[in-house]
């Protein structure tokens, strides 16, 4: 029994692994673009790409008007990135290139990757509490008449060990896949967030133009319309509304610590 857990979570999680970057900007609402249709985007990573001598990702617009941006892939080979049209809007040229300087610093630092693991792993162990939950009610759960029904207790009787082990694991998945999971990406997701922050700023040389579009979204920023906790860490800035408790949980550090770090890193080295 543990080992057909442990192969389907590891299967489930190799399929998530190849294809979890495009299910994930699929959450998002991505468009995938090119440099004719949206040709300040696509430069301004083109330029960056170039600069650092990394491969172009696949670029996407996401249509949102709130202010953020995403990146997510297996490796620079295979990454994706995207910036929601909200983002568009208010930045100047030089705020944008931060922040996609930002987004490309993950993909650069193999972040992208780590959160595509674990968005894998969670995906797998949600997917397995449901399987639990399915098996369970369709044992249990199901009524019949008749003959039928003798057969359903009969089969309920014999399968009830079965369903004890199904239900103990589909507890531990779910504790795993919404409690335990989240708050290990989260923290993880935090302290990669100053290394991309720091990162990008050594990419433009202008970690001011960093800290702008920080306080711009900020002050201008909305909730998304597609809100996806699975993708919460993919963003540039925290998608769902922060307060004194969300911030515990929440997958980014806080906008006043980035851009103080950012302050300082500016004074030190430029």
């Amino acid at each position: 029994m543990g080992v057909a857990l442990l192969g389907f979570i590891s299967i489930f999680t190799l399929v998530q692994y190849f294809a979890a970057a495009r299910m994930a900007m699929g959450l998002a609402g991505g468009i995938r673009i090119d440099k004719d249709s949206h040709p300040r985007l696509w430069r301004t990573v083109e330029n960056l790409a170039l600069s650092e001598g990394m491969p172009m990702p696949k670029v996407y617009i996401i249509p949102d008007e709130s202010i953020n941006a995403m990146a997510i892939g297996r490796d620079p080979a295979h990454a994706h990135v995207g910036a929601t049209e909200g983002l568009l809007k208010i930045t100047e040229k030089y705020e944008l290139e931060g922040v996609m300087a930002h987004e490309m610093a993950h993909i650069k630092n193999y972040d992208t990757r780590v959160k595509l693991i674990v968005f894998g792993l969670v995906g797998a162990v949600s997917a397995l509490a449901q399987f639990c939950w399915l098996f369970i009610f369709g044992i249990f759960g199901s009524s019949r008449g008749g003959e039928q029904r003798n057969r359903g207790v009969f089969l309920s009787i014999l399968m009830f060990p079965l369903g004890v082990i199904l239900f103990f694991v589909g507890i531990v998945a779910w504790l795993i896949s919404s409690i335990i999971g989240p708050l290990v990406m989260n923290g993880v997701s935090r302290q990669r967030e100053y290394l991309a922050d720091a990162t990008g700023a050594l990419m433009t040389r202008h970690p001011e133009a960093l800290m702008s579009a920080l306080n711009k979204i900020e002050l201008f920023s909305q909730a998304p319309v597609r809100k996806n906790k699975a993708t919460a860490g993919m963003y540039f800035s925290n998608p769902f509304r922060r307060g004194l408790f969300a911030r515990l949980f929440s997958s980014h550090p806080t906008t006043d610590d980035r851009i103080d770090r950012l302050a300082e890193m500016s004074q030190d080295f430029f």
